[in-house]
């Protein structure tokens, strides 16, 4: 399967076009049926009520768009295996998301779904030699694979407290993803990267600050499951094992940043990591004295940052691979010391 420039663009086009399209829809729906953020708890920061359900947008646009260009190009059984590998397990997270945003389950029940859908992700993976066995050991690959798959997908959900905060950081790292996937012709990840890419910021015209619709854990967990495959099945050029680690790291740093951070903090201060908080990056920089559109364009602007470190270390030689990894490395230790010392709350 081959694509050209322009069948990229069409990919992205359609499928900012189609999410742009139907946010709006999904937003009428939402405020029809009382699916809405009331912001009830200490841990909101929106004074308004927010319909949620873009998150259906979101995936909707993803596969029609994906699916249909199967359809209409040099479909095969290969292909769409390949691409249903990727999709069907975020669809699954997708739906498990909605059905927390109307019923809320329990955290045990979305732990099982998540760690379910991690190990069926990495079995495929590791069975169909798409990442190899970069330790050596299988259980270890299966463990550590599964442990990022999980632990990006909960990142990305965690991230999701800005307006625009979570489409717009998955925007730019899938935009980035798109640039080494290309480069190193891995079509269906840059495929479904440039897909993703456009349907993030086809939502984003909605939800940047300040929003008017939310993507809901439906929308978070599909982004988080989705953008974490992608990036473990991307095959980065650096000869260095420990650059070629940090590829994909970089790429999506900041939400990685901000569960660190968090984590880290709730536990010193003796309460569970998974119950709401003011204490994210966002916070943080809002109560250092930034406003909220100030917040979400630092947050992009550090994901750009990263991002292009990503691509720095894909194309450096040798000997600077490890100039690259030692910068980003040690850039993101010293914004966690930074966002630690801001106060909590």
């Amino acid at each position: 399967m081959k694509l050209s420039q322009s069948d990229y663009f069409l990919l992205f086009t359609a499928s900012f076009s189609l999410v742009g399209i139907l946010t709006p829809l999904m937003r009428r729906v939402a405020l029809a049926y009382g699916v809405i953020d009331t912001p009830t708890e200490a841990h909101k920061t929106h004074k308004n009520p927010i319909p949620y359900l873009g998150g259906v947008a979101i995936v909707l646009g993803v596969l029609v768009v994906s699916y249909g260009a199967s359809l209409l190009s040099n479909f095969s059984a290969s292909t769409f295996w390949l691409a249903s590998s990727v999709l069907v397990p975020a669809l699954v997270m997708a739906i498990v998301g909605l059905i927390d945003d109307l019923r809320q389950l329990t955290p045990k029940t979305r732990f099982i779904v998540q760690n379910a859908m991690g190990i069926f992700s990495a079995v495929i993976l590791i069975a169909t030699d798409t990442i190899g066995t970069p330790t050596g050991s299988l259980v270890v690959d299966i463990t550590v694979t599964v442990l990022w798959i999980v632990g990006l997908t909960n990142a990305i959900n965690f991230f999701d407290n800005l307006d625009g905060g979570a489409s717009g950081t998955v925007a730019i790292s899938s935009a980035f993803l798109f640039l080494l996937a290309y480069q190193n012709e891995q079509i269906l990840i840059a495929a479904l990267s440039l897909v993703l890419a456009g349907a993030t910021l086809g939502f984003l015209m909605w939800n940047r600050p300040p929003a008017r619709i939310y993507m809901g854990d439906a929308g978070a967990l599909f982004l988080g499951f989705l953008i974490a495959s992608l990036t473990i099945r991307l095959e980065p050029n650096p000869i260095n094992r420990w650059a070629s680690f940090a590829v994909p790291v970089f790429l999506v740093a900041i939400p990685i940043l901000d569960t660190t951070v968090v984590v880290i903090k709730r536990l010193s201060r003796g309460i569970s990591p998974f119950q709401g908080g003011r204490d994210h990056l966002s916070h943080r920089l809002i109560r250092f004295g930034l406003n909220k559109v100030q917040t979400f364009f630092t947050l992009n602007a550090l994901t750009v940052f990263f991002g292009a470190l990503a691509i720095c270390i894909s194309n450096a030689s040798y000997e600077k691979e490890a100039y690259v990894l030692i910068l980003g490395s040690a850039t993101w230790i010293l914004l966690g010391v930074f966002f630690s010392k801001r106060r909590d709350a």
